[in-house]
């Protein structure tokens, strides 16, 4: 008989990282829920809660600003650099996911416009991708708290990097040390409200389903909800990914999934209707407007993947390819 039971995210409890004694187990139930789920809660972790409620601020500060402000810093024509601000509608994501879809479905972008817009910040000393900031004036110490927000998330994310080398029985570093950080992308997104009946009759998406595509996504997000992720064992159902204050919701992208010879899995996931009974705001049936914050961790541009010794099942499944050459590939899908 089929189990009935609700599928759900694990919660790991990282306050013991550093403690010997607890090392080990965190790292085993970090690497479990990532082959089972591809998600996993991260409490406990070492970012200040201060600074999360921060950046959540700035990020409500930025998004409020006028247009013709916010488009002092806009997002560049094409695909090749991802910084800057993206405006509702300019990002489609393709139909493909995972690592395995066809060139054929690739290049079938959605015609359902995504009703979210974006501002992306990555190192100052990436020089192929160049932030794009705003002027000083337009939005004062925005610029200098969003460099040091991004390498404190950096920081916990090489803490979570690590864990993932431990549950799979390698040396602590193995996988950070393809990772400068240079080449990471922090987020910051906005879902205006929107009516619900657009998003019920399919005439708008906050954002459809989709995996990501880097090699970990660290995820903060406020309490409005709406996060959904597919349940593995049943294809095309969803379940919610109800927020925990001050959590990380971390998953795992395709690059670590092809990494890992398909040993950890990368996890469909969307952006829909916020669950009820808040889901709508006055008699118009408005959403309410969402902020989250994702923190993509991508290994150095010349960095080789290949399949990880003694991981996954039988032979590898994938070629060798530099992060630079995926990125591309994926990429050119999206705008």
């Amino acid at each position: 008989m089929a189990s009935t039971k609700s599928p759900t995210i694990p919660v790991v409890d990282f306050a013991g990282w550093n403690n010997e004694s607890s090392r080990q187990r965190i790292a085993q139930e970090i690497v479990a829920a990532c082959k089972t789920v591809g998600f996993v809660y991260i409490v406990n972790h070492s970012l200040p809660e201060s600074m999360l409620d921060e950046a959540f601020n700035w990020s409500k500060l930025f998004f409020e600003l006028p247009q013709d402000e916010k488009l002092k810093a806009p997002h560049p024509e094409g695909w090749a650099v991802h910084r800057g601000y993206s405006w509702p509608g300019l990002e489609k994501v393709s139909q493909a996911m995972n690592t395995g879809d066809d060139e054929e479905k690739a290049n079938q972008p959605r015609e359902v416009m995504d009703i979210k817009e974006s501002y992306d910040i990555g190192s100052d000393n990436n020089t192929t991708q160049p932030n794009q900031w705003l002027p000083e004036n337009s939005l004062p110490g925005f610029r200098g708290f969003m460099q040091r927000f991004y390498w404190e998330c950096f920081r916990v994310g090489g803490e979570i990097l690590q864990a993932l080398a431990v549950g799979l029985e390698l040396d602590d570093n193995y996988l950070l040390e393809k990772h400068s950080g240079h080449n990471n992308q922090l987020r910051l997104l906005h879902y205006p409200p929107i009516t619900a009946e657009a998003i019920e009759a399919g005439r708008a998406a906050r954002c459809p389903a989709h995996t990501d595509w880097s090699s970990i996504t660290l995820l903060f997000q406020d309490d409005c909800g709406g996060l959904e992720v597919e349940d593995v064992s049943s294809p095309g159902t969803f379940f919610s990914a109800t927020p925990i204050k001050n959590a990380i919701v971390m998953n795992v992208g395709d690059l670590l999934q092809r990494w890992s010879n398909d040993l950890l899995r990368s996890t469909s996931h969307r952006v829909t209707l916020p669950p009820l009974p808040d889901r709508f705001e006055g008699t118009d049936r408005m959403t309410r407007r969402r902020f989250s914050i994702p923190y993509f961790m991508a290994p150095d541009p010349d960095s080789v993947i290949e399949c990880i010794p003694c991981v996954g099942e039988g032979a590898a499944k994938y070629e060798p390819i530099t992060e630079a050459e995926y990125n591309k590939m994926r990429a050119s899908m999206q705008y």
